[in-house]
């Protein structure tokens, strides 16, 4: 028996209700996607392995959303459990998903957005590649709107020409994005998984350039500015100056900048 043939019997005798489980396992594993108290999105969900498995990590102070165009039997747990059946590419999709998550709060409801989706294949394979990368584009516009500063976003896709252009996009908006192949794939699969870490949403990006003024000091002795009232670092800077910077590092909460002479 191989290692992946035994996969499918262990999610069969631990109550899975896919062996897909245990991609979501290794990829938790590996990069901390799922913490207790978590409001995730499952794109994709059907018939629910992933949902099993987010709703075992988030607990009973977490929301689990599971959406995907067919029918997902619920099952017992302690998470609180949302289904969604739908279309992704449709606006009323996306409209139930909102009502979901309570998406007119104040602050980005959502921790994580993870999109198993793949399309019908053809088994030609450029083909089959541009449409993982469509639906991996529309599970992007979700995670753009609906995740939390810090957040998270995993999703699918096949490997081909568009990967690095799509990798790209995904990078502009977290912190970084790695490429991650689970053990529990399937040894013949072209699939792997870009896993986004830590939503940016400050108002610069690496390597912008602007004018600001420097309003307080830090602990370290680096001059503080506020740009939309995002905290940005600069050293060899006193409070007062006006002096010109560009962005070097952008976290979730705070960015790194160096004087431009």
């Amino acid at each position: 028996m191989s290692g992946k043939d035994d996969y499918y019997n262990r999610a069969k005798q631990q109550g899975y209700r896919a062996r897909s489980a245990y991609k979501l396992k290794q990829l938790d594993e590996t990069a901390n996607l799922l913490n207790s108290g978590d409001t995730a999105i499952d794109l994709g969900a059907a018939p629910g392995g992933w949902l099993q498995v987010a709703a075992e990590r988030v607990g009973s102070e977490g929301t689990v959303i599971g959406v995907d165009r067919q029918s997902i039997d619920s099952f017992e747990t302690d998470a609180t459990l949302e289904l969604v059946r739908g279309d992704i590419t449709e606006e009323r999709t996306l409209e139930l998903i909102r009502e979901a998550v309570d998406a007119d709060a104040d602050e980005k409801p959502v921790d994580v957005v993870l999109s198993d989706m793949a399309p019908n294949m053809t088994g030609e394979y450029d083909l089959d590649h541009a449409r993982s990368v469509h639906l991996a584009r529309q599970a992007f516009a979700v995670a753009e709107e609906l995740l939390a500063t810090g957040g998270d976003f995993v999703v699918k896709v096949f490997d081909g020409r568009d990967l690095d252009d799509l990798e790209a996009d995904i990078e502009t908006e977290f912190e970084y994005v790695r490429q991650v192949r689970p053990d529990a794939s399937r040894d013949a699969s072209s699939e792997l998984y870009l896993v986004a870490k830590n939503r940016l949403t400050a108002p610069v990006r690496s390597g912008d350039e602007l004018s600001v003024e420097i309003v307080d000091m830090g602990a370290e002795g680096d001059g503080i500015a506020r740009v939309e009232g995002f905290t940005v670092f600069v050293p060899d800077a006193e409070q007062g100056e006006s002096v010109e910077i560009r962005i070097e590092d952008v976290k979730p909460n705070f960015a790194f900048a160096e004087r431009v002479s």
